[in-house]
C-alpha cells in the first residue's frame, strides 16, 4: 500500500505542492531585469522543494539518463529547433527577446546563456518533474496536468509564444513521459531559448517579411 504524508498519495501531495509553488512563484516578485533573481527564485521553488520532497518520498522527478532518453531528446530537439528559428524572425520575438540584458559579445552572452538555462532547468523540474513525470503512476493523463499553468506563465508574452505554450507543455510532457526522463525538454527547451537569443542578437536568417506572410493566417500580432 501506497505510504501517505499527513493523509496525501504522493500524487495528490504532489499536485497541492505543484498548486502552492505556483501561488508562491507568482507572488515572489523579482525585478525584471535580474536574470540573477530569476534564477534564484527559480530554483529555490522549482528545484529545491520538488527535490527535497522527491528525495523524503523516495521518489524521482527525472533526473535521469539512458540511451531511450537521449534517442528522444535528440528528435524533440531535431523537431523544435525550425521553429526558434522561424520564430527569432518574427517581429514581437525580435522585440521580446533577449528577455534579460546581453549582448553577441561571447564574454557577456555566454554567462547569460549559462544561468537561463538553470532558469530552464528549473522550470523542467517543475512542470515535466513534479508534475508530469513524478507522477506518471496515474498513466498517460498526467501529460495534460500543467499546460494551464504553463500557458498562465506565459501571460505578457509574444502573442504566438502565448498561443503555442499550451501545445508546447504537452509535447514536452509526452517525449519525457515516454523516457521517464526530464533530458528531452531540458535540451530541447534549453538549448532552444539560447539558440533564440543568439538569433535575435543577429540579422534574420529568414527574411522578416517571409516569415510574417508564412504565419498572417494566425490573425494575431506577429
Amino acid at each position: 500500500m501506497e505510504g501517505r504524508t499527513f493523509g496525501l498519495t504522493w500524487v495528490q501531495l504532489s499536485l497541492l505542492v505543484g498548486a502552492a509553488l505556483t501561488v508562491a512563484w507568482s507572488l515572489w516578485e523579482v525585478p525584471r531585469d535580474s536574470l540573477n533573481a530569476r534564477v534564484v527564485r527559480d530554483v529555490t521553488l522549482y528545484v529545491a522543494i520538488p527535490g527535497a520532497l522527491a528525495v523524503t518520498h523516495g521518489r524521482h522527478l527525472g533526473y535521469r539518463i539512458d540511451r531511450k532518453a537521449i534517442r528522444n531528446t535528440l528528435v524533440l530537439a531535431a523537431f523544435v529547433v525550425p521553429f526558434y528559428v522561424v520564430g527569432s524572425s518574427l517581429p514581437s520575438i525580435r522585440t521580446y527577446y533577449p528577455m534579460w540584458s546581453t549582448t553577441a559579445d561571447l564574454g557577456s552572452f555566454l554567462p547569460h546563456a549559462a544561468k537561463q538555462f538553470v532558469v530552464v532547468v528549473a522550470a523542467e523540474t517543475y512542470y515535466r518533474g513534479l508534475l508530469c513525470v513524478g507522477v506518471r503512476k496515474i498513466g498517460f493523463k498526467s501529460v495534460f496536468i500543467s499546460p494551464v499553468v504553463y500557458a498562465f506563465h506565459h501571460l505578457g508574452k509574444p502573442p504566438i509564444e502565448l498561443l503555442l505554450s499550451g501545445p508546447t507543455d504537452v509535447l514536452f510532457g509526452a517525449v519525457d513521459y515516454d523516457c521517464d526522463s526530464l533530458l528531452p525538454s531540458v535540451v530541447a527547451h534549453g538549448l532552444g531559448l539560447v539558440l533564440l537569443d543568439w538569433l535575435v542578437l543577429h540579422d534574420p536568417l529568414i527574411r522578416t517579411e517571409t516569415v510574417v506572410d508564412w504565419l498572417s493566417w494566425l490573425r494575431i500580432p506577429l
